[in-house]
């Protein structure tokens, strides 16, 4: 398994002198996040395809739905399943179908704070107690890894599930139909709130100390390679606070923990604007595609009712 690249011993050190100083690479303060792009699938029959970008940092989320059979425990509840990908596109030391430790924490965190968290109602899910229901699939794959991708990819998946629509169903005795998207109105999932995983990383202040900690905020990779420590808070816009994890052999104290949680906050409350924005545009934008091919279609129409007879 080839080995990822890390930072040369002057680089390591040039990175750890600047963040003593309150300086970065790319001339953020440790608080700010680099941009952050979110777009949707150009499709109007297309729901649930999201494309996030922090930085360099580019995570690819597509939501697929099907009709099965519910769990023989959970016979009032739909299925959901998140499942991450990590392959050499995004970093030369991922391979296909070999689980890396960064696998493992993505997909750990992103069940707890969404799945277990209760942010989709799988109830809602649910067609025939006990006969069938919906099987929600979330594919999450990393395109490019400069660093953050745990945030990118809570981000990129949470915007997907708020961007996607089930079909429509209807039951008649023991008969289920499931419509497409161009015969009726495919319906929004239940979302009871919207939790984000905010990052933190952790810096020895001086060298040969982890008594006094630089906290710093959507690193990149090579600023990662660096630290001493991570703490990734996955809360929502209200500051209830869905899980807690901590990496890293360095000690963290309490009142440091909350100071990050209030940090955290503020991002969670930044990163729900956001979204709301862009579903907001990309919904205006689908209507008015919507509205121009029903024009199109209303004038083709009207051209073939005009066509002489004979």
């Amino acid at each position: 398994m080839p080995s990822e690249v890390t930072p040369s011993t002057n680089n390591h050190d040039f990175i750890l002198t600047a963040l003593r100083q309150n300086l970065r690479l790319d001339s953020r303060p440790l608080d700010t996040y680099r941009p952050i792009d979110l777009t949707f699938s150009s499709d109007p029959d297309t729901y649930g395809q999201t494309d996030v970008r922090i930085g360099k940092t580019r995570v690819l989320c597509n939501i697929s739905c099907e009709v099965g059979a519910p769990y023989p425990d959970r016979k009032f509840d739909g299925v959901f399943t998140i499942s991450c990908e990590l392959g050499p596109m995004g970093s030369p030391a991922w391979e296909v179908g070999r689980q890396d430790q960064t696998e493992i924490i993505l997909s750990r965190i992103l069940e707890k704070t969404v799945r277990r968290s209760g942010a989709l109602d799988t109830e809602s899910l649910c067609i025939v107690a006990g006969q069938k229901c919906f099987h929600l699939r979330a594919d999450i794959h990393i395109l490019d890894h400069d660093g953050n991708v745990l945030d990118a990819a809570c981000f990129a998946l949470m915007a997907a599930l708020l961007h996607f629509r089930r079909p429509d169903v209807s039951i008649e005795g023991e008969e289920v139909t499931v419509y497409s998207v161009r015969e009726r109105e495919p319906v929004k999932l239940t979302m009871t709130h919207h939790p984000f995983c905010i990052t933190t990383s952790f810096y020895p202040s001086r060298q040969g100390s982890d008594d006094d900690l630089i906290s710093v905020l959507d690193t990149t990779l090579q600023e990662e390679q660096c630290r001493t420590g991570s703490l990734t808070i996955s809360l929502n816009r209200h500051g209830e606070v869905c899980n807690i994890a901590k990496y890293g052999g360095v000690g963290i104290e309490g009142l440091s923990v909350l100071t990050c949680v209030n940090a955290s906050l503020e991002k969670a409350k930044m990163f729900d604007r956001l979204l709301k924005e862009r579903l907001a545009e990309d919904e205006k934008a689908r209507q008015a595609k919507i509205g121009a091919m029903g024009l199109e279609l209303s004038a083709e129409n009207e051209r073939v009712m005009e066509r002489p007879v004979g």
